[in-house]
C-alpha cells in the first residue's frame, strides 16, 4: 500500500445502539470514490458501546483480569470490523488485518483491522499501522466534534481545542502507564505517546459528519482537532 491514510473508526459510530447501516453505506461510498482516485486506506474499527457492554457484563460475572476483559473487547471490535470489511466487498483485503507485519502482503487499496491483542487499544493499533506503513496522518473518527480542555458534559465553560501540539494534547490525557480495557477518552494516552514519538499528524473529528471528513482529506479547513508535533 502506498502512502495510506489511517482511520481509527470508533465503534460507537458503527453501532451507536443498533447497527447504523446508513452510516456504513455512506462511509463506503466516500472511501470508494477516493480509492478510484488512487488513494489507499487502513481502517481500524473500534468496539464502542458493544465492547463496553460485554466488558461490563463480564465484570458482573466476576471476571477481573485485564487480559480476559481485553479479549472480550477485542472480539467486539472484530465483529464490528468484519461487518465493515464485507460491506466493501472486493475492494478490501480478504481478511481482517490485525498484525501490522501482514501489511506487505496487502495488495488491495483498503485494509480493515480491529483489536489485535491484550494491552492495545484500537487507537494504538492505528498508530502501529501508521508506523509500519509509513503513513504520516491518522484520522480518529469518534462521536465528538472537538477535543476540549475538560469534559464539556460536566463543565459548561469547557473550551474546544482546534489545534494543539503533542505536548499540549498529552497534558489533557491520563498518564500513559498502561492501556485500561474499556477506557473512554478522546484518544488512548499510550497511543498518543507513540504518535508523539513518531511525529504523526492526528485529526480528531465527529465521524458522523462525512462531508467534514471529505474536507480534511481534500486538505481544506475542517471542524475538529488537529494535533501536530
Amino acid at each position: 500500500m502506498k502512502n495510506p491514510t489511517i482511520i481509527s473508526l470508533g465503534g460507537s459510530i458503527v453501532v451507536p445502539d443498533g447497527i447504523d447501516t446508513a452510516f456504513v453505506s455512506a462511509f463506503r461510498e466516500l472511501l470508494q470514490e477516493r480509492i478510484k482516485r488512487g488513494e489507499s486506506f487502513i481502517v481500524i474499527v473500534g468496539g464502542g458501546k458493544v465492547c463496553r457492554r460485554y466488558q461490563n457484563a463480564a465484570t458482573e460475572l466476576g471476571v477481573t483480569g485485564k487480559d480476559p476483559l481485553d479479549w472480550v473487547g477485542i472480539f467486539a471490535t472484530r465483529l464490528n470490523a468484519e461487518l465493515v470489511r464485507v460491506a466493501f466487498g472486493e475492494r478490501a483485503h480478504q481478511e481482517l488485518v490485525l498484525d501490522p507485519a501482514v501489511l506487505p502482503s496487502v495488495s488491495k487499496p483498503l485494509a480493515i483491522g480491529a483489536g489485535w491483542k491484550p494491552g492495545h487499544s484500537t487507537d494504538f493499533e492505528a498508530i502501529l499501522m501508521a508506523e509500519s506503513s509509513g503513513a504520516k496522518r491518522t484520522i480518529n473518527l469518534s462521536n465528538i466534534d472537538y477535543v476540549y480542555d475538560k469534559d464539556p458534559k460536566k463543565f459548561p465553560d469547557a473550551k474546544k481545542i482546534e489545534r494543539a501540539t503533542w505536548k499540549e494534547f498529552r497534558a489533557l490525557l491520563p498518564e500513559p502507564t498502561a492501556w485500561v480495557p474499556g477506557l473512554n477518552a478522546p484518544f488512548d494516552p499510550v497511543a498518543a505517546k507513540r504518535a508523539d514519538e513518531l511525529s504523526l499528524e492526528i485529526a480528531i473529528m465527529n465521524g458522523t459528519d462525512l462531508p467534514n471528513l471529505q474536507q480534511y482529506l481534500d486538505g481544506n479547513p475542517f471542524k475538529g482537532t488537529a494535533i501536530r508535533g
